[in-house]
């Protein structure tokens, strides 16, 4: 799916609780009102996520208008949106890949080419020349060295993280830190997150168009890649740098399911995900110094300023990296409020006698009604338990296609063919483990079905190779991959995800984008 892809981060059947509090937290308004700030349409009313019966899709329509400038006129924004949509639906295989393959969303330094297309759709030059300026103005308003919109989004990230201390010190019921840990989290977590993750996205396509025009070459771009230093790769190299104590203080809040109460912390089971052994070795992936030739400077530098870039080569590759590095910081520091909750909504409901499993059926707006109103708790939370209970029964007994373009494609459908994003041209041969069999995870392909962060337990037991079923090329797996410099396949879909991660050893060669079973 694309835009804030649900299967990657909860799955394709989501508990309730998981299913509704990544509505409450991102997609029900969050989503639309960081893309209006950024420069895009206006989408505020319209939620980006729904489901069947409990099972999440993307409203691509929705999707594809938000990616539209703001200052781009309905008619053209109307043809725009029609265009992608027949482009969608002629290549599904590219779900995962919208912002790389269809949509315009930012200005990078192969637009013009890339626009040409437009031409064979009936897009005049007039258009086309409209669409690329107003790109042009958006891209500068975010990207600026000095006055970019990344960079006060960055700065809201102190502030959750004052509050939250305030929240969790404040002599008030549980339900009450419920509620503004949660309301916290919108406002200075997943808001300013998917800022910053916009800027991502933003950096990566500009990153691609410098291998597009020739002025990289994939190793170049793997290269600067493999350089970042985010907060995952951090994790992985302080399993062998710090104390036990210290290092789940840091990271103790993360799970590998971010919105699934039943998944339990890295502090609350960390035997089971690292093995604490003080002479374990770090894992091989390391970072490499990255740095620009000097024609690659000069290059670079004439076409920013060709193409009205208002920016120069080393602001440019500063917001590079800030954007990447920044979108993963952001995703670490609002999962601590959200896991924090979770925590204190499995403690509340030990008080009122539920169990764990029971609260993963609620539905998060039973929380709010909690704090704001005057109705008995127990009964409150029973009541949503119940209705959470009999919607999750019809979702567990539902299989739906991934994509559906029309009602018949609910009773009828072929699992579609998928297109795998292959993270660096590496190649490897190892056998393949599921993360259970914590014990031979070194030197072996790793499957896990989703692109979660908190996965990244597995990159401090020096894993050979990733495969997931599902993320997007720019996903979170996708980046992590990418710094460690580890052959991956990411987003590979339900079928042949099946085949590979059931397969006793495989040949994993993204260079020459293939992966072959052995016997």
């Amino acid at each position: 799916m694309p835009d804030w892809n649900p299967a990657e981060i909860i799955g394709t059947r989501p508990r309730p609780l998981a299913l509704s509090l990544y509505r409450t937290l991102i997609t029900d308004a969050t989503w639309a009102y960081q893309r209006h700030n950024y420069g895009y349409k206006n989408l505020r009313s319209f939620p980006l996520m729904v489901h069947l019966h409990g099972q999440p899709y993307i409203d691509v329509r929705v999707s594809f208008n938000s990616f539209i400038p703001r200052d781009i006129e309905g008619g053209l924004a109307d043809r725009l949106v029609d265009y992608y949509m027949d482009r969608l639906l002629a290549a599904p295989t590219l779900h995962d890949k919208v912002e790389f393959e269809i949509v315009f969303s930012c200005y990078t330094l192969d637009l013009p080419q890339r626009l040409s297309k437009l031409s064979e759709h009936g897009f005049s030059a007039q258009e086309q020349e409209t669409l690329t300026n107003s790109l042009r103005r958006l891209t500068n308003q975010i990207i600026h060295p000095t006055t970019g919109l990344w960079r006060t989004d960055q700065h809201k990230l102190a502030t959750l993280t004052q509050r939250r201390e305030k929240i969790l010190a404040a002599d008030v019921p549980s339900i009450t830190r419920i509620y503004w840990l949660l309301e916290d989290c919108k406002r200075y977590g997943t808001l300013p997150f998917a800022g910053l993750a916009r800027a991502g996205f933003i950096a990566v396509q500009m990153l691609k168009s410098l291998v597009s025009t020739g002025v990289f070459s994939q190793d170049d771009y793997d290269g600067f890649m493999s350089s970042l230093n985010t907060v995952s790769g951090q994790l992985a190299r302080d399993t062998t740098n710090l104390e036990r104590t210290t290092f789940l203080a840091k990271y103790g809040h993360l799970r590998p399911g971010t919105y699934d109460i039943l998944s339990a912390r890295y502090d609350e089971a960390p035997d089971d995900y690292f093995s604490w052994r003080h002479d374990a070795q770090p894992p091989s992936g390391e970072r490499r110094p990255f740095s620009l030739q000097l024609d690659q400077i000069r290059r670079i530098d004439r076409l920013l300023e060709d193409h009205g870039l208002e920016i120069d080569v080393v602001g440019l590759f500063d917001f590079l990296q800030a954007g990447i590095e920044l979108r993963e910081y952001a995703k670490f520091v609002f999962t601590r409020n959200l896991s924090d909750a979770m925590a204190l909504m499995r403690g509340l409901g030990t008080e009122l006698g539920f169990s764990v499993e029971d609260m993963s059926f609620a539905d998060a707006a039973v929380f709010s009604e909690l704090h704001t109103g005057c109705g008995d708790a127990r009964e409150l939370l029973a009541h949503s338990i119940a209705q959470g209970r009999t919607r999750y029964e019809k979702t567990r007994r539902l299989w739906l296609p991934p994509l559906i373009t029309s009602p018949q494609d609910v009773w009828s459908f072929h699992l579609p063919e998928t297109e795998p994003n292959f993270i660096t041209q590496k190649s490897v041969t190892a056998p393949v483990v599921t993360p259970e069999n914590s014990t031979a995870l070194r030197g072996a392909i790793v499957a896990i079905p989703s692109a979660d962060p908190g996965f990244d337990w597995l990159f401090s037991h020096d894993i050979a190779g990733l495969i997931t079923a599902y993320g997007g090329v720019n996903s979170h797996m996708a980046i992590r991959a990418g710094e460690m410099g580890l052959p991956a396949v990411i987003g590979a879909g339900e079928r042949l995800f099946a085949q590979w991660s059931q397969a006793r050893q495989l040949v994993l060669d993204c260079a020459s984008r293939r992966v072959v079973v052995l016997p």
